[in-house]
């Protein structure tokens, strides 16, 4: 086995969540009189957790507090409908099963919020993480390498023992900052090619390539 431990991105990863962060996104715009986005400029926007997608999606001119207003409002109406539209990629609950067979430790760090994180993992892979962080309090999101060095302490892993597979940029900074190896799949909410100018190195195509690279 080539890592002890897989540590994966939650959206764009191994939930494709974008229509219900679009809808959600959208609910909050139209409650305080904002222009709606599109489901392709939601897309752009996420990745860097709730409050950046928020400041991203109203209009330049807000101040801070009329921002936190939107994003209370998405809170709110996220955290109701979270699992309206999300749905698992193909094959990556298979790829956790064996993963987990094969006698892998599993995780999830996310910057979406925690309290979006846990449910999400318990409805669609119940028991196949050993564990999951996302955002909290006090806690830097990624690209800072927090959650990551938590959860190599929580399961006792070192870093070359293990590897970050996520979507985007922020996946690959936050695997570099942290000193692991990173893997990134072209199924998620970024274009390859962009990906490569990022740092990307290491793609792949389908659920069985991560279970090949980790085994």
């Amino acid at each position: 086995m080539a890592y002890k431990l897989a540590i994966f991105d939650l959206d764009g990863t191994i939930l494709n969540t974008l229509e219900d962060l679009a809808d959600a996104t959208n609910f909050a715009l139209r409650e305080h009189g904002y222009p709606e986005r599109t489901i392709e400029e939601v897309r752009r926007f996420v990745g860097n957790g709730i409050r950046k997608l928020i400041e991203r999606a109203v209009p330049s001119s807000l101040t801070a507090e009329e921002i936190d207003r939107v994003h209370n409002t998405f809170s709110a109406y996220y955290q109701r409908h979270c699992a309206d539209k999300t749905r698992p990629y193909e094959g990556i609950l298979q790829l956790l099963e064996r993963l987990r067979a094969a006698g892998c430790l599993t995780a999830v760090v996310s910057n979406k919020a925690d309290a979006a994180v846990q449910p999400l993992c318990q409805h669609y892979y119940n028991g196949l993480f050993d564990y999951a962080v996302g955002e909290r309090a006090g806690i830097r999101r990624k690209p800072a390498p927090d959650s990551v060095q938590e959860v190599l302490r929580r399961l006792g892993v070192d870093p070359a023992d293990a590897v970050y597979i996520g979507d985007s940029e922020v996946d690959i900074q936050t695997a570099a900052n942290a000193g692991l190896d990173s893997v990134v799949v072209t199924w998620g909410f970024r274009e390859r090619t962009y990906l490569e100018s990022q740092g990307g190195r290491c793609f792949v195509d389908s659920p069985e390539e991560i279970e090949r690279i980790v085994l």
